[in-house]
């Protein structure tokens, strides 16, 4: 009978992965609030951005699906994790050209949307080193 080991996860993955479940779990419960509840949370959210709002809301089922991938240590995660970072960033952009042109906006938005963004690209640095460090090494014939 072959019994096969499994490596122990390491500190980065008993901490990132269920930081980016849970950061997925409030990004939809807070989301899902201002969007589809008619209450103080929308009240609270004052000049929101529509396309930053959906973005962040649907981006949350990306962090959950991430972090489950993260936990059970598989190398799409990491993708996943820098794809979301660089998404991010790019909706980071656009609600700068928002700002830019005029549009009404929160400051809380710029402060949520800095989080994110450094909080991601954490997350994808460390499961990039991570999927790097236990890749297979090529044998040379």
């Amino acid at each position: 009978m072959k019994m096969t080991t499994h490596p122990q996860r390491s500190i980065w993955h008993w901490l990132i992965s269920p930081l980016a479940i849970g950061f997925g779990l409030l990004t939809l419960r807070e989301g899902g609030a201002v969007l589809f509840v008619d209450g103080a949370a929308r009240q609270a959210a004052g000049h929101y951005v529509p396309f930053v709002l959906w973005f962040n809301f649907l981006a949350g089922l990306a962090y959950i699906v991430a972090g489950v991938g993260l936990w059970m240590r598989r190398r799409w995660a990491a993708w996943l994790a820098i794809v979301i970072t660089v998404a991010t960033a790019l909706v980071f952009l656009a609600f700068g050209v928002h700002v830019a042109l005029g549009g009404a906006w929160e400051r809380r938005t710029v402060v949520a949307m800095t989080l994110r963004t450094l909080v991601w690209a954490g997350i994808a640095a460390i499961a990039w080193r991570r999927s790097a460090a236990n890749a297979p090494v090529a044998r040379e014939h």
